[in-house]
C-alpha cells in the first residue's frame, strides 16, 4: 500500500517538482525547479502505456530523480476530485475505481503512477486532474436531459476534460492582457489531437464542449465530436455494428482522418491548397464546429474579452487561427495578418480595431500542475507543523 510522504522537511516550502504526463504513446517527464525552469526532461515510449522498466529506471536515476515531488496528470477525477490531491492508498484506490469512466485514458495515468512511484517510493506523489477546473461546471452546463436514475446511478453528467491547459490559460491570459483575472470572460480553445473549448469567467470553467467522456463536442484528429445519438443506435440496431465496433471507430477511425485520410491537421491543410476536395471538406467541417463552439462559449459568458488559442494546432496553425476568426467579427474578434502569421507563442495577435484581444499561448500542463502541487504541498507541510505543536 502507497503512503504519501515529505521526507525532504524543509524542501517542500519550494519543491523542485517533477511532472509525469503519460500520453497515447509515451511517457513525458520534465523536472522543474521552484522557478519552473526546466531542470531536465525525457519522452519514452509507451505503446499501450507500458514503459520499459530499465529506460524508465535510468531517467529517473540521473537529473530527474532530483525531485522534491511528483505531479501525475490524472484524466478523470470523477465527481469527488475537484482540486489536486495527495495520493495515498484511499486516493489510488478511487483512482482505479474511476477507470470504468474513463477505459480508455484512466488506466495510461495509473501505469504511469505505479512505474514511478516505483522508483521514487518516499517521494510524495499529487494526483493532478484533466476535470477538475470543470467541478464549477453550473448545473446548466452539466447537467444531460436524461432520467434521474442514469443521472444519479451512473454519475451521468458533463465534466469536461483538458482543464489542466484551460486552467493556464485562465492564469496566463490575464498577464498578457494586463487585465486582473476576475474581470475578463475568456474563450480558450485547446486544438490538439484532441480539442475542446472552454468558457472561463473570473479564473473559473463555467463551460465547455467536452461532456461525460473525451468525445463530445469539436471534429478531433481521429474522433468524431458530438453526433447525433439516434445515428449511433441506428448503427448497433439497424446496421448491426458491435458496441467494440461503434467505440473503436469513433475514437480511432474518425475526425479528421476519416473526412480528409489523415489525422495531422498540417497534411489537411497542404491537400486543402492544392485543391483536394476530401480536405477541403474536412476543414470547413472541423471550422464549422469550431467557429459555433466559440459563438456558444461567448454566450454562456455573456460577452467576449479575450479568445485564447492553445495546444499544437491552435500554437501552430496561424491558418486555422485565421479561418476561426472568420464571422467572428461580430464577437468583435479581429487577427492582424502579419501578427498572425508570425506569432510565436505566448503573443497577441489583434487588430487595432478588435475589441477583443486574440493571444496565442503556449500549453503549459506541466506549470499548471507544479503549481497545483506545490500550492498543495506547502498547506500540508504548515498543517504538519501545527499539528505537532
Amino acid at each position: 500500500m502507497r503512503t504519501a510522504r515529505g521526507g525532504k522537511g524543509e524542501a517542500m516550502d519550494s519543491p523542485r517538482v517533477l511532472v509525469v504526463n503519460a500520453g497515447s504513446s509515451s511517457l513525458k517527464l520534465t523536472l522543474l525547479d521552484h522557478d519552473d525552469r526546466t531542470l531536465a526532461e525525457r519522452e519514452l515510449p509507451a505503446s499501450r502505456a507500458a514503459f520499459d522498466p530499465g529506460e524508465l529506471r535510468d531517467a529517473l536515476a540521473g537529473a530527474l530523480g532530483e525531485a522534491d515531488a511528483v505531479a501525475h496528470r490524472i484524466v478523470h477525477g470523477g465527481s469527488r476530485f475537484r482540486e489536486a490531491a495527495l495520493i495515498d492508498a484511499e486516493v489510488e484506490a478511487a483512482l482505479r475505481e474511476l477507470v470504468e469512466l474513463a477505459p480508455l485514458h484512466q488506466p495510461k495515468s495509473l501505469a504511469a503512477l505505479d512505474a514511478v512511484s516505483a522508483a521514487l517510493p518516499h517521494i510524495p506523489a499529487v494526483a493532478c486532474f484533466d476535470t477538475a477546473f470543470h467541478a464549477t461546471l453550473p448545473a446548466a452546463a452539466s447537467t444531460y436531459a436524461i432520467p434521474a436514475a442514469w443521472r444519479k446511478r451512473w454519475s451521468a453528467r458533463r465534466f469536461g476534460f483538458h482543464g489542466l491547459s484551460h486552467a493556464w490559460v485562465a492564469r496566463r491570459a490575464p498577464a498578457l492582457a494586463g487585465v486582473a483575472e476576475r474581470e475578463l470572460r475568456i474563450v480558450s480553445c485547446h486544438l490538439g489531437a484532441g480539442a475542446s473549448v472552454c468558457a472561463i469567467a473570473g479564473g473559473r470553467s463555467i463551460d465547455t464542449t467536452m461532456g461525460f467522456t473525451p468525445l463530445e463536442g469539436l471534429v478531433m484528429a481521429t474522433r468524431s465530436g458530438s453526433v447525433d445519438p439516434g445515428l449511433l443506435l441506428w448503427l448497433l440496431e439497424r446496421a448491426g455494428l458491435s458496441e467494440r465496433e461503434l467505440s473503436d471507430a469513433l475514437e480511432h477511425e474518425s475526425g479528421l482522418l476519416a473526412l480528409a485520410g489523415s489525422p495531422d491537421m498540417r497534411t489537411v491543410l497542404e491537400r486543402a491548397e492544392i485543391g483536394d476536395a476530401n480536405a477541403a471538406l474536412a476543414l470547413e467541417v472541423y471550422l464549422h464546429r469550431l467557429r459555433a463552439a466559440i459563438a456558444a462559449m461567448a454566450a454562456s459568458l455573456g460577452g467576449l474579452d479575450v479568445l485564447a488559442f492553445t495546444g499544437g494546432v491552435g500554437e501552430r496553425a496561424a491558418r486555422i487561427r485565421a479561418l476561426a476568426a472568420d464571422r467572428l467579427e461580430f464577437l468583435g474578434i479581429a487577427l492582424d495578418r502579419e501578427s498572425n502569421e508570425r506569432a510565436q507563442p505566448d503573443a497577441d495577435l489583434s487588430a487595432p480595431s478588435a475589441s477583443v484581444r486574440t493571444l496565442v499561448i503556449r500549453a503549459r500542463e506541466d506549470l499548471e500542475m507544479a503549481s497545483q502541487a506545490r500550492r498543495l504541498l506547502a498547506g500540508e507541510h504548515v498543517r504538519k507543523r501545527r499539528g505537532s505543536l
